[in-house]
């Protein structure tokens, strides 16, 4: 594993515990997008079904068990925990995801790396994780102004992304069967959506004030 993958691994871990900070500290989930919380679990659920088949190493196995763990963890609070519950945003976040997974699904079953079970919900999942962030940007820009814990999350979010970019390009230059171009090309357009936010995120921080999204 090289240090790419790490950077990549723990700032995602990172983005989690800010918003599980965010959620058991203030007992709030406001600003937050269940409707993309809801497609993170079905992406995890998706792409680690291996953790029950092919043992890569401790590292490997406790990661994917933390983000299903967390992920299921957080579509449970925000569902059923009366207090965070009464703070969810529901009249913002309306984004139609369910149009997302049938999108995405269509798409893995046309293109994928190989015709298996395991490998058509591999390539679903990194679709879905694609675009799993724009029920998010949506209710952030409805909302307009953005807490700090909501955006530090995204932003750590983003950046876990960006660090697998360049992950995968030092693999393509430094492995010679390394081919994960469905993952290459998904993460770009998923770092892509990021932009916006990553230019408000930054003048907001540079100006030393509360970030805002223009509606």
């Amino acid at each position: 594993m090289n240090v790419f993958r790490f950077l990549g691994d723990m700032t995602h871990l990172i983005s989690i515990l800010i918003l599980l900070l965010k959620i058991y500290a203030t007992k709030s989930c406001s600003g937050i997008s269940l409707k993309t919380q809801e497609l993170y679990a079905l992406v995890f659920l998706t792409r680690y079904l291996d953790l029950f088949t092919d043992f890569i190493s401790v590292y490997n196995s406790f990661m994917k068990v933390v983000f299903v763990g967390t992920s299921l963890a957080i579509v449970w609070c925000m569902r059923h925990h009366r207090a965070v519950r009464r703070s969810y945003d529901k009249d913002l976040d309306t984004f139609r995801h369910h149009l997302l997974v049938a999108a995405c699904l269509v798409l893995a079953l046309f293109v994928h790396e190989k015709f298996t079970v395991q490998e058509i919900l591999w390539a679903f999942s990194i679709y879905l994780e694609a675009v799993a962030i724009l029920p998010q940007l949506v209710l952030l820009q409805r909302s307009g102004n953005v807490d700090n814990l909501t955006g530090q999350y995204v932003f750590f979010l983003g950046a876990y992304r960006a660090f697998y970019i360049i992950n995968w390009t030092y693999r393509y230059f430094t492995e010679p069967h390394f081919s994960r171009w469905i993952a290459c090309i998904s993460g770009l357009i998923q770092t892509a959506l990021y932009a916006d936010f990553f230019y408000y995120y930054f003048i907001s921080w540079k100006n030393n004030a509360k970030l805002q999204l223009p509606a």
